[in-house]
């Protein structure tokens, strides 16, 4: 987008994502005000290059053309839009909010009406990929709501976003991710049972992972799973067992209140809350392969 027509950007959660895309915007000169819920690493780089630090959410919201929500769970969102001193207060006429998290779609819903009484929009528009995709500029992101509103903010998208879709009306961003997450949290809890069976058994990982990955199984995610497994590199996704864990349990409320059950989504969650459950929260997914090898020893044991 040409410098003399950048919106001024709001950003609100700055985790490892939202630092990722912090960095990115402020590398193509776009001016932002960034809120934390405390100071770390990535508000202190953030000012440091020129962002302006808010003491509250208003005022992010009246600082701000287009403000982006980063945070863990629909909670937060709420809390940053209804509190004291929250978005909503501060958000003036035709200001565009996007929720790039993983929330529940009615959560979504609800704060959308809220937001359209103050004569704004919102989106929600949550992302695929990793940290490392987003400081180059190669999310994946699934756009929902008006179509006007994205058209308006489709060139922001695509200065973070190599793959920018609109996929439906508000909230449809949202029931996407959470099957997008249920699958691949699916496929990273099954590879890490994989690689612990393997040691149960005495199977080498490096062969299980050359076997599985010569054919049609072979995925990115298993390559996520590898790099832990076989590499030694627990950073490789750089997405927390509890915020899996999280996603999981969102899907299985979202399946509830469609009236069916998912007996695979249940079992993926039971197996990321065990590790939960364990003070394991913040570690990465692939992680899991430990973790599972670890109960999988304490049964052998028994």
């Amino acid at each position: 987008m040409s410098n003399t027509k950048l919106p001024k950007i709001g950003f609100i959660g700055l985790g490892l994502m939202g630092s990722a895309i912090v960095n990115r915007l402020q590398d193509l000169n776009y001016t932002l005000t960034v809120l934390g819920r405390k100071r770390n690493d990535g508000i202190n780089k953030a000012e440091s290059r020129g962002a302006t630090v808010a003491t509250n959410a208003s005022e992010v919201a009246q600082a701000s053309d287009i403000i982006f929500i980063c945070v863990d769970t629909s909670k937060s969102v709420e809390s940053i839009m209804l509190n004291e001193n929250g978005l909503l207060e501060g958000l003036k006429a035709g200001s565009l909010v996007i929720d790039l998290g993983t929330s529940l779609p009615e959560s979504t819903k609800m704060l959308g009406d809220k937001i359209k009484e103050k004569g704004a929009s919102y989106m929600d528009a949550p992302l695929g990929r990793t940290p490392k995709h987003a400081l180059d500029g190669l999310l994946n992101i699934m756009s929902a709501g008006e179509k006007s509103d994205f058209d308006r903010v489709k060139p922001v998208l695509e200065d973070i976003g190599e793959n920018v879709f609109h996929v439906g009306a508000l909230g449809a961003g949202h029931t996407l991710k959470l099957i997008n997450n249920f699958f691949g949290m699916t496929l990273a809890t099954a590879m890490s049972e994989s690689f612990a069976m393997a040691d149960l058994a005495g199977i080498k990982r490096e062969d299980l992972y050359g076997i599985m990955s010569a054919g049609p199984l072979h995925s990115m995610m298993m390559d996520f799973v590898k790099a832990n497994a076989v590499d030694g590199n627990s950073k490789s996704l750089g997405f927390s067992i509890g915020n899996a864990h999280k996603d999981l349990s969102y899907y299985v409320s979202m399946t509830e209140a469609l009236n069916v059950t998912s007996g695979i989504a249940t079992g993926t969650k039971a197996t990321l809350g065990s590790a939960v459950d364990q003070g394991k929260g913040d570690l990465d997914v692939p992680d899991m392969v430990s973790h599972l090898a670890g109960e999988f020893a304490k049964t052998v044991k028994k």
